[in-house]
C-alpha cells in the first residue's frame, strides 16, 4: 500500500489526529497502536467481552456445580479404567518387604498400594499445614 509523498504516514499506523484521545467508561477500551502519540494498548482488565455474559461458556450455557461434578466423575472413571488395565497387565507376583514382614503381591497391586500410601503421606502433610495456617489466622 503506498501513501502520498510527504504525508508523514508510512501506511502502518493511523495518523495520531485520527485516533480519538478520550473515551467514556460505558464501552470497552479502545485498541490503539503503541506507536501513536499519547496512546498505548488497552489494559486487559478494561476490555469487556460484549458477546457473552460472565460465567457462561461460548455456547451461552452457564457453568454449574453439577457440570463440574459430572466432569470430575468422568475423569475419575477414565483414571480407574487406566489403573485397572495397568494392574491386569502387571500380575506377576513380587516379594514385598515391610520391616520384618515379607509377602508376595502382584506388581500392579503393590505399585498401586505404594501410590496410595504416598498420597496419604502428602495429604497428612497438607492437613498439618492447613491447621497451622488456620491457627495463625485466628490469632490475628
Amino acid at each position: 500500500m503506498s501513501t502520498a509523498a510527504g504525508d508523514g504516514n508510512d501506511g502502518k499506523f493511523p495518523e495520531p489526529s485520527t485516533v480519538p484521545s478520550t473515551y467514556d467508561d460505558r464501552g470497552p477500551a479502545p485498541i490503539t497502536t503503541p506507536d501513536s502519540e499519547d496512546h498505548s494498548a488497552p489494559d486487559p482488565e478494561d476490555v469487556t467481552d460484549v458477546r457473552r455474559p460472565a460465567g457462561t461458556s461460548p455456547e451461552g450455557i452457564a457453568h454449574t456445580r453439577a457440570a463440574a461434578t459430572w466432569t470430575g466423575l468422568v475423569v475419575g472413571a477414565v483414571v480407574l479404567v487406566i489403573l485397572l488395565i495397568f494392574i491386569l497387565q502387571n500380575l506377576d507376583a513380587v516379594p514385598v518387604n515391610i520391616f520384618v514382614w515379607t509377602f508376595e503381591l502382584p506388581l500392579g497391586v503393590s505399585m498401586l498400594l505404594a501410590a496410595i500410601a504416598g498420597a496419604l503421606v502428602m495429604a497428612l502433610a497438607g492437613g498439618v499445614r492447613i491447621l497451622q495456617i488456620r491457627r495463625a489466622a485466628k490469632r490475628k
